[in-house]
């Protein structure tokens, strides 16, 4: 019972991560996200008085500082084009939003775990996911339960009742299909470079249902979900062994559970494909491009075209491509392409800042663990390849990622201090 309590908490602490929600009663701000940077602020001043000391990696500052400059471009670009819009000239108060959160969802696994570490959060990030999928199906097929939620929950749901998409439960559109995308590099990651999750029959299992669960029902939510799938095989691929003499035996063992769970999946996707009207429906939105190209020998999809021919908009004087108009809101100049709405906003200058960001983020973590740096090179090329789709980001995922390494450090520092305590044992080394 105590395990089964420990998972509900953090799944649930998780998905108000992740699939941010606001509950129906409440402003619409205050949302899970922000309610867990509240807990995360709370945390680190207590912290703070506990230790009488602030610690801070040089990445996250540099991060922090990159962030400030990109928040003041935006602000100057307002203010020179003389607009109220500063939808990422707050983006350091977006950012600090997220540290606060992650560092409340670390604390809470290091409270139930004793540690923080890229396992046990892929597990949970890998968990969580699964089960927006499967609450997408259930709120699709059962009303009951879709009446309850939207009872509960706010979450722009008429919307997307309008247009008939699948969601979960904060879990819809683009940043779901983000966060899916994110999700399965992450599984990919870890599969391809941890070997104590190789050795295991039961979390290899676990993590390629949830993975084909997420490519199949993830992409019915958000097709967006498939840069996260490309990413991920290019990872399994590389890192496959099949590039050196001697293939590994944990190598071959993951690839035949991976043929074995993907072989009853496509078996149990295609019979609801052939029995079930809204599956049916559902997958042919999901693999449009697929069964285009299947059966008309072109890969297009809807969205794709729409991008293609009716988004590409950009600035039509200098002064716009180097600073921007200072407006990004209320779709006004009607794109999505993340490229090409923030180059209208705040120009190169800013948006070249904006990128370096994560460029940075992604160095500085393939320098760090070395172990993971195709992983980490895969999330700087998704970072580019979503903003030919939409204006995201996917900073949220190295904001737990810095917390994994700041409470990884505070262990050492606290092992360093109590070996260095015991001056009269020669036998122990002065530093670990």
């Amino acid at each position: 019972m105590g395990n089964l309590f420990k998972f509900l908490f953090l799944g649930t602490v998780v998905s108000f991560f992740l699939f941010p929600i606001s509950f129906m009663g409440l402003p619409v701000g205050l949302n899970t996200k922000v309610m867990l940077a509240g807990f995360g602020g709370i945390m680190m001043v207590y912290r703070f008085f506990e230790l009488w000391k602030v610690r801070m990696t040089y990445g996250l500052l540099a991060s922090t500082l990159i962030a400030l400059v990109f928040s003041f471009i935006c602000f100057i670009s307002t203010d020179i084009n003389h607009t109220d819009d500063y939808s990422y000239a707050t983006y350091i108060g977006s950012f600090a939003i997220w540290l606060l959160a992650a560092y409340a969802v670390t604390e809470f696994i290091r409270f139930f775990y004793g540690e923080v570490s890229f396992k046990i959060l892929t597990f949970y990030i890998a968990g969580v996911c699964f089960t927006q999928c499967v609450l997408a199906m259930v709120i699709d097929h059962v009303p009951a339960f879709r009446s309850l939620v939207d009872a509960v929950v706010f979450q722009g749901q008429d919307f997307l009742k309008r247009v008939d998409r699948l969601y979960g439960i904060g879990a819809s559109l683009d940043p779901a299909g983000v966060r899916f995308s994110i999700c399965l590099v992450l599984i990919a990651g870890l599969l391809s470079g941890n070997e104590e999750v190789r050795k295991s029959n039961k979390n290899i299992t676990l993590l390629l249902i949830a993975y084909f669960t997420i490519v199949v029902i993830g992409n019915s939510i958000s097709r967006t979900t498939i840069i996260g799938f490309g990413g991920s095989l290019v990872l399994f691929f590389l890192s496959s062994g099949l590039f050196s003499f001697i293939i590994k035996l944990d190598s071959i063992k993951l690839g035949v559970l991976s043929f074995v769970i993907i072989a009853i999946g496509v078996v149990a996707t295609v019979y609801f494909y052939q029995t079930s009207d809204s599956f049916y429906e559902q997958m042919r939105f999901a693999f449009e491009g697929f069964f285009s190209w299947v059966e008309t020998g072109e890969w297009r999809t809807d969205s794709t075209d729409k991008l293609n021919n009716e988004m590409w908009i950009w600035p039509t004087d200098t002064k716009t491509w180097l600073i921007g108009s200072g407006v990004f809101g209320n779709y006004v100049y009607s794109t999505d392409i993340g490229y090409c709405r923030f180059i209208l906003y705040c120009g190169l200058i800013g948006f070249s800042v904006f990128a370096i960001l994560f460029v940075f983020n992604a160095l500085y973590f393939m320098s760090k663990h070395k172990g993971y740096r195709l992983m980490f090179f895969v999330f700087l090329a998704i970072t580019f390849v979503i903003w030919l789709k939409v204006a995201t980001d996917i900073f949220f995922i190295y904001a737990l990622f810095y917390y994994v390494d700041y409470f990884t450090t505070e262990e050492e520092v606290k092992d360093t201090e109590l070996i260095e305590k015991n001056e009269d044992n020669l036998l122990y080394p002065r530093y670990v």
